[in-house]
């Protein structure tokens, strides 16, 4: 998978990426409306974390964002932490989408599942202060969201059911990146890669191609 910014490409490029089997999705950039539209015609087939990183919905010009939630063949990801987008703007993208185009991603950094509160990141100095990561300027600098965490806050952010919410981090992307006769899925010939949860959706056990890596065997 590859991240673009449309307005910096030739279509033909994405054209060539798309044909080449490529995933191609746009983001980090400062694309219009119309341009994302050809880049989708092109071969776009996703938006990357929305809301972040993109031109923002507007009256005269629904921007990336706009393009993202509108598409009825792209899928877009999102960081449902309740810091990267409001819970109203992940309700409002997740509703307004097509069942699958919505996908879970964390943007996570090394400060997840460590002791750790801070890191470096190109020479600054990146540290969680109230549950957020930020740099020295205050910027949110990458999330310290879990998908456990994504799929809870989804559920309860877009009001929906939690076996959608568990698509959304599961078949959904999976879908996504091509990948769904691989991934994603609970079937013959597909990874045994696993997540037990108990009625409270904390993690129990945890199995990696067949194998149980946390939690009681």
């Amino acid at each position: 998978l590859v991240t673009l910014a449309p307005e910096k490409v030739d279509l033909s490029r994405i054209r060539e990426l798309a044909d080449a089997g490529v995933v191609v999705f746009a983001g980090h950039t400062a694309a219009t409306f119309d341009q994302c539209k050809s880049a989708e015609d092109a071969g776009v087939s996703g938006y990357t974390h929305l809301y972040n990183a993109m031109t923002p919905f507007g009256s005269r010009e629904p921007g990336v964002v706009g393009a993202a939630i509108d598409s009825t063949t792209a899928c877009f990801g999102i960081i449902a932490d309740g810091h990267h987008a409001h819970p109203f703007s992940v309700q409002l993208a997740v509703q307004n989408k097509y069942r699958g185009g919505a996908v879970l991603v964390t943007d996570a950094m090394p400060t997840v599942g460590s002791d750790d509160l801070y890191f470096e990141l190109g020479g600054e100095r990146i540290e969680v202060l109230d549950g957020v990561l930020r740099n020295k300027a205050g910027s949110l600098a990458g999330s310290h969201l879990t998908m456990i965490e994504a799929i809870r806050n989804a559920a309860e952010f877009a009001g929906l059911d939690w076996e959608e919410a568990v698509r959304m981090a599961t078949v959904y992307p999976s879908d996504a990146i091509g990948r769904s006769t691989q991934l994603g899925r609970i079937a013959q010939g597909r990874s045994a890669d696993f997540v037990e949860v108990n009625q409270e959706f904390e993690i129990v056990r945890v199995w990696r191609r067949g194998q149980c890596v946390f939690g009681p065997t």
